[in-house]
């Protein structure tokens, strides 16, 4: 386990690389989802204004 921790000597560039990778994910992820939740509300905003001028 430990030899594939280590990755061959190359660990000290390897597992930032793949922390960089998840976090941007995430990001990625977390962005998306607000802005999706953003969206829906300002759908629902408008729908409530339209509904009350009609």
């Amino acid at each position: 386990m430990l030899k594939f921790l280590q990755m061959g000597g190359y660990a000290v560039y390897l597992w930032p690389s793949y922390a960089l990778t998840a976090a941007v994910v995430a990001l990625n992820i977390y962005w998306a989802r607000r802005s999706l939740h953003g969206a829906q509300a300002e759908a629902r905003r408008r729908l409530a204004t339209l509904k009350a001028a009609s």
